[in-house]
């Protein structure tokens, strides 16, 4: 206060000036660089569509743009937590891919977050039990134990978007492979059938088509058919999507009939589900027992013994 004292106006306004000059010229180029950004997006799209894949990355890069400090945020603070051997970051890189996570930084996001709810369970737990009880045995496993809810949250997460997806795809793989194989047999090569089934699929298939569509960029941008229908089956981590790459690549190698090994996995693959429902169809009666005993039973018991007990106990009382 004693420095805007000592200073006069006439000595301050060059200064305002300059800042006000500085500001309205960054915001000038802003709006000018902002056109010109849309303006090359517009003709971008108009000049080449983009596929399903390329529609998706772009919409995961700008997620990832704008929320990049906080990822850089969770990698920092996962660091440390991050295992030494390469054999567990593959695992991991693995679990992340198959529930949907292929970026780069995937797995130190994720032991960051990790880190973020064992420090947030930890903390009121300490605050809380040792407050209320103070430094006790019980306060104490009260704490380690919200402190490992905290701790394993993430990974409970995981596991049920993995399983979620992995269903999924287990469940629209059929629709896919019965699609895949008419238009493999009206004459169609594996490119054009894959681009043919997102096509039609994406509405209501969405992430078996997102797969696919990776793929058949893939495919596009020259990598071998056999490394991506490898990863196609790793990223997926269901068994009916490996052993479907497995056949492709066979009959890539040996030079058969693609049409015929995809008829042939569809076979079996409808085999398998019959036999998958008659399995649950035949666990059906054992596992009824449970809900007849502890809901049902007890209701028939009081409805049909309890008029003669009521008459028992009257009989007993006039005695």
């Amino acid at each position: 206060m004693e420095l805007f004292a000592v200073l006069s106006a006439a000595e301050l306004t060059p200064a305002f000036v300059f800042v006000a000059i500085v500001a309205g010229t960054f915001w000038v180029l802003s709006v000018i660089s902002n056109r010109n950004s849309v303006a090359e997006e517009r003709l971008e799209r108009i000049g080449r569509p983009k596929s399903l894949v390329e529609i998706e990355m772009s919409q995961a890069e700008a997620g990832r743009g704008r929320f990049k400090g906080l990822q850089d945020a969770f990698k920092s603070l996962g660091g440390a937590m991050e295992p030494q051997s390469e054999l567990e970051k593959n695992t991991l890189r693995i679990k992340l891919a198959n529930a949907g996570f292929r970026s780069e930084n995937a797995a130190g996001v994720y032991h960051g977050i990790r880190v973020v709810t064992l420090v947030a369970f930890l903390l009121p737990a300490l605050f809380f039990f040792l407050l209320k009880d103070g430094f006790t045995m019980k306060s104490m496993q009260w704490t380690v134990a919200l402190a490992g809810l905290g701790f394993y949250l993430p990974q409970i997460g995981l596991w049920h978007l993995r399983t979620t997806r992995q269903k999924e795809i287990f469940l629209t793989l059929p629709d896919a492979l019965d699609l895949l194989v008419v238009c493999v047999e009206s004459g169609l090569g594996l490119d054009a059938a894959l681009r043919k089934v997102t096509e039609e699929m994406k509405g209501h298939a969405k992430i078996i088509c997102e797969e696919f569509s990776l793929a058949n960029l893939q495919l596009q941008m020259g990598r071998p058919r056999r490394e991506v229908l490898h990863d196609l089956g790793v990223r997926t981590g269901v068994d009916d999507v490996r052993s479907l790459a497995a056949i492709l690549i066979q009959a890539d190698r040996f030079g058969s009939s693609i049409a015929q090994a995809l008829r042939v996995q569809s076979d079996s693959m409808r085999v398998r589900r019959r036999q998958l429902a008659e399995e649950k169809a035949a666990k059906t009666a054992v596992q009824l027992i449970f809900p007849l005993v502890l809901f049902i039973f007890p209701a028939i018991f009081v409805v049909l013994v309890g008029p003669a007990a009521i008459q028992i106990q009257k009989n007993l009382l006039k005695g």
